[in-house]
């Protein structure tokens, strides 16, 4: 098991991009010159654009993504009122086993104001490492930046559960996925539970229930609308189903989608008592009187079968469900890799929304 520490540490006021890049390289051949057991990790850029006040949390939630950060992190830091821009860089190398090269990670802040925002092109792309994607992250909004910036990336990680408005938030993602690949933490909020939905139905026996779908239930955290629309677009984008224009009641969201052999019933609400973002549980039934939940519970994710006998069975999935933590680790990792189902899913979430 590798672990990181931060061990070369560069800074300075009133500098230029180019500065910065300058010294960056001068502390990577420093690093070289002192050892050839190390080199930089080239697997992906990550450029953030956050807010200075809430830089602290968003440390936070870096610190918590594992082995998944990003090779090279560039973290611009707005403050509106700041006149000049100061700036820092650190290397952490991850410390293995005698023999084994030691890979170099890279961070910089960048601290810019409201006068730097129509050069940001400029600042930023000096310090993208070239041969490799770039994902980029605008966690308080700022559409300007985003825009400004979205040449350089290859992949938008965005999280629509912050968006107040499910309408606003399905058009903006589709908006984006027209010029780069997104990667939506509402989407990996729901990923444990798409994952356990196909296993349960990838047995050769089981897999004719699925046109036989007559019920689909779906419990989330308040503020996770979107999270439940998701998946529910999921399952219509997979099983072809037309999907209606749901109806709000209190915290419900109901309606019927047509199948290709009957009607579906479809059951979203909110759950007061949910203290994580995302799904509390999931219910599927078959006109044949099969049934599969999923419910999320303390260590993993609680399952129920009952089979068309009328046989129930429960079992424990262990470790089925993330934290915050492990969610924006599995979207950085995410931006490497392709998956062509959330855009489908997206569209369809986009017919149902309220």
């Amino acid at each position: 098991m590798a672990s990181v520490s931060s061990d070369t540490v560069w800074s300075a006021s009133d500098t230029t991009p180019d500065a910065i890049e300058a010294a960056l390289r001068g502390m990577l051949s420093e690093r070289h010159a002192e050892s050839d057991g190390v080199a930089p990790s080239r697997a992906l850029n990550m450029l953030a654009f956050v807010e200075r006040a809430w830089a602290g949390e968003i440390a936070n939630r870096m610190r918590r993504v594992g082995r998944y950060h990003a090779s090279r992190l560039i973290v611009i830091s707005y403050e509106p009122r700041r006149e000049r821009i100061d700036a820092r860089a650190s290397i952490a190398s991850e410390q293995r086993s005698p023999g084994e090269v030691s890979l170099l990670h890279e961070t910089i802040v960048v601290e810019i104001g409201q006068r730097h925002i129509d050069d940001l092109l400029s600042i930023a792309d000096p310090l993208v490492v070239s041969d490799m994607p770039t994902l980029l992250w605008s966690p308080h909004g700022h559409p300007e930046a985003v825009a400004a910036l979205l040449s350089l990336a290859q992949a938008v990680l965005i999280d629509s559960v912050d968006e107040p408005d499910c309408d606003e938030a399905i058009e903006h993602a589709c908006h984006l996925a027209d010029h780069a690949y997104v990667v939506d933490l509402a989407w990996m909020r729901c990923a444990p539970w798409r994952e356990r939905i196909a296993a349960a139905f990838d047995p050769p026996p089981l897999r004719r229930e699925l046109s036989k779908i007559s019920v689909v239930e779906i419990g989330y955290h308040p503020d996770s609308t979107i999270v439940a629309l998701l998946l529910a677009g999921w399952l219509a984008s997979r099983l072809s189903w037309r999907m209606p224009h749901l109806l709000a009641h209190d915290s419900r969201l109901t309606g019927t989608a047509r199948g290709r052999r009957q009607d579906v019933a479809l059951r979203l609400r909110a759950d007061p008592r949910a203290q994580v973002r995302g799904l509390t549980d999931v219910t599927l039934e078959s006109a044949s009187g099969l049934s599969f939940g999923f419910e999320r519970g303390v260590g993993g994710m609680r399952t129920r079968r009952r089979g068309r006998d009328g046989k129930v069975r429960e079992w424990t999935i262990l470790g089925a469900s993330r934290d915050e933590g492990g969610i924006l680790g599995e979207g950085i990792r995410q931006a490497l890799l392709r998956d062509p189902t959330y855009v489908p899913a997206l569209r369809a979430a986009g017919g149902m929304a309220p």
